[in-house]
């Protein structure tokens, strides 16, 4: 009875961190990388080919479990105009756990605005469109969309490190061209309160200041 209990709060304390898993499997003669990002309440599942780079999809959403599997009412998904899933259901048995590095910026983030000459620009966050960046452990991915009508206007993730104001992504898909994998960013950062300030130049060399607002729990 002790090992139960002692198993069960080992899983309990691991989704609440959050956790990276990897799968690949074969499409049309090619193999295709599945990445998945969670915490205790959030899951994101996206595909992409290595070799050559290629984006295939992306979903996510709020989940629960039920029995070996976990079931997500749909947030987004980029594959929606073909076959119309804003419910997802998966199996974790496949699924092989990424090395865990918890970063200080390890969380739900949505855009919150920009920081102009002017000052700050902020924007409505409880609004349906929306651009979710979701760190966990070493790993991230932003997602822009519309939760009215499923719409979806790009994805992009890799790995990322931060660290002494330092915040580093290296590309490894990104919906909007292929052509950017392999590409590292570096920003500065500030974290104040909820706020997370984040400052350099896009992929397309784009000086650019954002502000993100981390997402509270549902």
């Amino acid at each position: 009875m002790k090992k139960l209990v002692l198993a069960l709060l080992i899983l309990a304390t691991a989704f609440a961190q959050g956790q990276v898993y990897q799968f690949t499997s074969g499409e049309e003669n090619m193999e295709v990388q599945h990445r998945i990002l969670m915490d205790s309440e959030y899951i994101i599942e996206t595909t992409y080919q290595i070799d050559p780079p290629k984006f295939i999809l992306t979903r996510g959403g709020y989940y629960k479990k039920e029995g070996n599997q976990l079931v997500a009412d749909l947030e987004f998904n980029s594959n929606f105009e073909k076959d119309s899933l804003d419910v997802f259901k998966w199996d974790k048995r496949e699924w092989e756990q990424q090395t865990n590095h918890e970063q200080v910026l390890d969380g739900k983030w949505l855009m919150g605005g920009r920081v102009k000459p002017e000052g700050e620009q902020r924007r409505d966050i409880t609004r349906s469109r929306k651009t979710l960046k979701f760190l966990v452990d070493g790993y991230f991915q932003w997602t822009a969309y519309n939760t009215e009508g499923f719409k979806f206007f790009g994805s992009g993730g890799g790995a990322f490190t931060s660290k002494e104001g330092t915040y580093t992504e290296h590309i490894e898909y990104f919906s909007r061209d292929n052509n950017k994998v392999g590409m590292s960013l570096s920003f500065e950062f500030n974290r104040n309160g909820n706020d997370w300030y984040h400052k350099g130049k896009s992929s397309k060399g784009q000086p650019m200041h954002e502000i993100w607002t981390q997402r509270s729990a549902k």
